[in-house]
C-alpha cells in the first residue's frame, strides 16, 4: 500500500536531511584534520624560515666517520679505542628532528663523553682572531694543540649541521647564526667543547691574540674571553703565556701594554694565574715571514752603519 503524499515527502526530507549533515559532519572532520596537520607542521618546523648560516654539510655521516677514523688510526693511535660509529650516532640524536633553536647541552653530554681524550700539560694552546695563523702553526710545531686539533674539534672544524622537526630531520638548506638563537647547534656545542678544552689544561698555557685588531686583541664576548679563561683551572694551570701577534707590516693595533691586554691580565690576575705577555712571539712570527721572506718586519738582524 503507497504512503500518503506527505509522509513521502517527509520521508525524503528526513533522508534529504541526515544526508546533509553526514557530509557537513565529514566536511568540518576534514578541515580540522587539515587544519591540526598544516598547523603542526608550520608551528613546529622552523623549516618554513629561511636561516641566515649555510646548512648542513653534504655527507656529513660520511665526513665524520672519516675524520674520526683518520684521527683515532692515522694521527693518535694510542685512542685506538674509540668507537667512531657510537660518537656519530650520539652527534646525530643531539640534533636530528630537533628545533635548531632549542639545543641544550645535555644533547651534547654523550659525545663530549664518548670523544674526550686527555690533554698532555704545556701543550694548550687558545686563540682568538688568529684562527689561520695559530693552526699553520701547531701543523709545524707538534709541541701544542689547540682545541681543533683534539678529535672534538678536528671532527667538527668547518662543519656545519642542524636538524628540523619534520622528516629527513636534518636541514641541508640554512641553519640559525648566533645571532637568530643562541641555543643553536654549532654555537652549543663549540661552547660545550671549548670548555671542556679549558678544563683539561695543565701547567703552562698559551693563548695567540691578534694585535692588528682594531677593536682590541681580547674581546670578552669572544669564545676565549667568555668561556675559557674562566672555566682554566688555577690548581693546575701554573702559567699563561700570551702572545700578542700583529699581521706583517702592521697595522699595529695593540701592544701588550694596550687596554684590552690590561683587561685581560687584570681577570688573569684575578683568578690567581702568573702571566707572560710576549709582542709577535719569535716561532710564530718566523712562520708568518714564510709568506713575506722580504719585509723588514722578517729580517733576522739589521747591519750597522
Amino acid at each position: 500500500m503507497p504512503l500518503p503524499q506527505g509522509s513521502a515527502r517527509a520521508r525524503q526530507r528526513t533522508v534529504l536531511l541526515v544526508g546533509i549533515a553526514v557530509l557537513l559532519a565529514a566536511l568540518v572532520l576534514a578541515v580540522v584534520l587539515a587544519s591540526l596537520l598544516t598547523h603542526g607542521r608550520h608551528e613546529v618546523s622552523p623549516k618554513m624560515l629561511k636561516w641566515e648560516d649555510r646548512g648542513t654539510t653534504k655527507n656529513l655521516q660520511e665526513v665524520i666517520l672519516g675524520r674520526c677514523y683518520n684521527y683515532i688510526t692515522a694521527q693518535h693511535p694510542e685512542l685506538g679505542d674509540k668507537d667512531c660509529l657510537k660518537i656519530w650516532e650520539s652527534l646525530k640524536d643531539a640534533f636530528i628532528y630537533k628545533n635548531p633553536c632549542n639545543i641544550t647541552p645535555e644533547d651534547y653530554q654523550p659525545l663530549m663523553e664518548l670523544a674526550s681524550h686527555p690533554i698532555p700539560c704545556n701543550k694548550s694552546l687558545f686563540w682568538s682572531k688568529t684562527n689561520d695563523l695559530v693552526h699553520r702553526y701547531t701543523k709545524s710545531n707538534q709541541n701544542f694543540l689547540t682545541l681543533e686539533d683534539t678529535l672534538l674539534g678536528y671532527m667538527a672544524d668547518r662543519v656545519s649541521w642542524c636538524g628540523d622537526p619534520s622528516a629527513p630531520g636534518i636541514n641541508y638548506e640554512s641553519c640559525p647564526k648566533r645571532n637568530e638563537c643562541e641555543s643553536n647547534p654549532g654555537s652549543v656545542f663549540w661552547k660545550m667543547a671549548s670548555k671542556m678544552f679549558a678544563e683539561a689544561a695543565c701547567g703552562v698555557v698559551q693563548v695567540m691574540l691578534n694585535g692588528s685588531v682594531e677593536a682590541g686583541a681580547f674581546r670578552s664576548s669572544s669564545i676565549f674571553g667568555s668561556i675559557e679563561i674562566f672555566n682554566l683551572d688555577p690548581d693546575k694551570v701554573t702559567e699563561v703565556h700570551i702572545w700578542l701577534m700583529q699581521n706583517i707590516g702592521g697595522p699595529q693595533s695593540e701592544s701588550c701594554s694596550g687596554q684590552s691586554i690590561r683587561t685581560l691580565i687584570s681577570i688573569l690576575e684575578e683568578r690567581k694565574f702568573k702571566i707572560i705577555c710576549e709582542d709577535n712571539y719569535r716561532p710564530v712570527q718566523l712562520l708568518q715571514c714564510v709568506h713575506n721572506p722580504d719585509h723588514t718586519d722578517c729580517r733576522l738582524c739589521t747591519n750597522s752603519s
